[in-house]
């Protein structure tokens, strides 16, 4: 079989990476950083693509479309919801299917066909519901079914097209290094963190330039720049194909792990033995040339050890090998920390809708001839998260590591940790502004107004925005990085899956409790959340979630008190770094 030397070099990859026509490559330095470059570059312009969307999407949905407050925020939260939860089909196709390269080729194309037609819905008249005069949307006329349908159906496939693309691209990414150089999984460290500054900069440039675009030039320009944006970046993906390393798919974890789990429930009463020649295995050559290793057994989840226990049947839901086993487990075992991510998720939910509509009703004049859209807010917590990644990777990492040890500074679950803190100092600021924007709104008696603003600067909510950057810096990155690090080898996608589910489930609790909560207490007397935020209680909504994140956080701590991380990956980063 002939080998592909990519980008030079003079090693063969141990990992089991090939090209896409199945031939092993030769590793070079200089091959996997030209790479990354071109993902990298794709995920700025596809960043940049999506949130011009999203970021502004409650300002359409309320505007052109005249929906209310609570329907508008949900709308856009179940939208983004199921934009992340597809990822777990994307990550399911490419894993046992398809491999990731052609799933994400294939996702690309649907993506971009959403994008045109949701530019298409925005852009023709007859698309959109007729112009209303007055600032009460209850009033104004409502989209019809055709125009709902055609707009919210370019929405979906939209978010059908990430679910191939979403969960993929980042681990393509990652399987330009070696985990089996040391050199180079250290490298890897380093390379979520320049991942998400990336993303995070291609964020900046859409919840700018593209919302002020959107707010004040057009909608169909600034949804056209958008999908020229990701056709842009499926350009350059498609320049770097040559340089890629691939690994092959390796079967459906869910398989995999069914598989497991009916075994040990069908030997639920055979004796269990320790002695490890009862039980199945390959041997580590057949490993070998798939790039992947034996994993040893653990005393953790001992039920699932019969599953390889050798009691005369072979078939494959009868009998496991031990590396199937703690595959299993090692998924099993992240789904309490997945758990707890879901709240922390539900908090990005609140910036991308009540945060948002919160600056509709306050001052946004810079000068006399410009005002800054509601949504660019959104641009200072993308910036926030550009230098706190800088100021992490660079020094936090490096102060850090002379106390404890770890090549990451701290650990994944202790950066988590202190993102969730972050949420909750957040919540409560976010609770105390919103309290002063009531007083004087009653103050200047616009309790009962919605188109005069209210006496003060929108930049009065610049700190919760920017503390909210902050805090992705050690909670979203630290949760894409643990769940894609601590994913046995032949399920990384699938745990990069779990990042995207929790985004998720965040989302479609936010909607859930938004409604629930806007409709107690409306019934109860004065609602928490109405269309005029001038006579809503949005101060009393966020101290409550910031007392759910307490609660949240103080269930982490439980968590993480029994959370083991996965052997063969903390064992090697300890090595290295007393190596170095």
């Amino acid at each position: 079989m002939a080998v592909e030397e990519v980008g030079g070099g003079d090693d063969y990859t141990k990992d089991g990476t090939v090209d896409l026509r199945g031939n092993p490559v030769r590793r070079s330095q200089s091959g996997r950083w030209k790479a990354c470059s071109f993902l990298v570059v794709y995920e700025v312009f596809e960043r940049m693509a999506y949130y011009g969307i999203s970021s502004n999407l409650v300002i359409y949905m309320t505007t052109i479309l005249h929906q209310g407050t609570v329907k508008s925020s949900n709308n856009v939260t179940n939208w983004i919801g199921t934009s992340w939860l597809t990822p777990i089909l994307g990550a399911y196709v490419a894993d046992a299917h398809l491999g990731r390269y052609i799933t994400f080729v294939i996702s690309s194309a649907i993506y971009l066909s959403g994008m045109g037609l949701l530019t298409l819905s925005v852009s023709l008249p007859q698309l959109k519901p007729p112009k209303c005069s007055t600032a009460n949307v209850e009033d104004c006329p409502q989209a019809s079914v055709l125009q709902l349908a055609v707009f919210f159906g370019a929405l979906y496939t939209l978010a059908i097209g990430t679910g191939g693309t979403k969960p993929n691209i980042s681990t393509i990414g990652a399987d330009q290094f070696d985990e089996f150089d040391p050199k180079e999984r250290v490298h890897k460290h380093s390379f979520f963190n320049w991942w998400m500054f990336s993303i995070f900069f291609g964020t900046f440039f859409a919840t700018t330039v593209l919302v002020y675009v959107q707010d004040n030039v057009g909608w169909a320009l600034g949804y056209g720049l958008s999908t020229l944006g990701l056709g842009f970046s499926i350009f350059i993906f498609l320049l770097g194909t040559r340089l890629y390393r691939h690994k092959l798919p390796m079967g459906s974890p869910f398989t995999k792990m069914a598989r497991v789990i009916v075994a040990s429930l069908r030997k639920a009463r055979t004796p269990m033995s320790y002695d490890w020649h009862c039980h199945h295995e390959l041997p580590p050559s057949e490993y070998a040339s798939k790039g992947a290793f034996p994993i040893h057994s653990t005393p953790s989840l001992r039920f699932l050890n019969r599953a390889s226990l050798k009691t005369g049947s072979a078939n494959k839901w009868s009998l496991c090998t031990i590396t199937e086993v703690e595959e299993t487990k090692q998924m099993l075992k992240m789904l309490p920390v997945l758990f707890v991510t879901f709240v922390p998720s539900m908090m990005l939910a609140q910036i991308m809708t009540l945060f948002i509509k919160q600056g509709t009703t306050l001052d946004r004049r810079l000068t006399n001839n410009f005002s800054i859209p509601p949504a660019s807010l959104l641009g200072f917590t993308t910036f926030s998260m550009l230098v706190s990644i800088v100021i992490y990777d660079r020094f936090f990492v490096k102060l850090t590591r002379r106390f404890t040890g770890n090549p990451r500074g701290i650990t994944l679950l202790q950066r988590m940790g202190i993102g969730m803190i972050l949420h909750i100092i957040i919540m409560i600021i976010a609770s105390i502004t919103e309290r002063y924007r009531l007083k004087v709104a009653a103050e200047h008696g616009l309790n009962h107004q919605t188109a005069v603003p209210i006496p003060l600067s929108i930049f009065l909510l610049l700190p919760q925005y920017v503390l909210m950057g902050l805090a992705d810096t050690f909670m979203e990155i630290a949760k894409l990085e643990f769940f894609y690090d601590q994913a046995p080898e032949s399920m990384k996608s699938l745990g990069t899956s779990y990042a995207t589910t929790s985004m998720a489930v965040g989302n479609f609790m936010s909607s859930f409790i938004l409604s629930s909560v806007a409709q107690i207490t409306k019934k109860q007397g004065r609602g928490w959340i109405l269309n005029n935020l001038n006579e809503s209680r949005l101060d009393n909504y966020y101290m409550f979630f910031a007392v759910l994140n307490l609660v949240n956080f103080l269930l982490f701590l439980v968590v993480i008190r029994f959370y083991q991380y996965r052997a063969e990956v903390t064992d090697s980063a300890n090595v290295e770094q007393r190596n170095k």
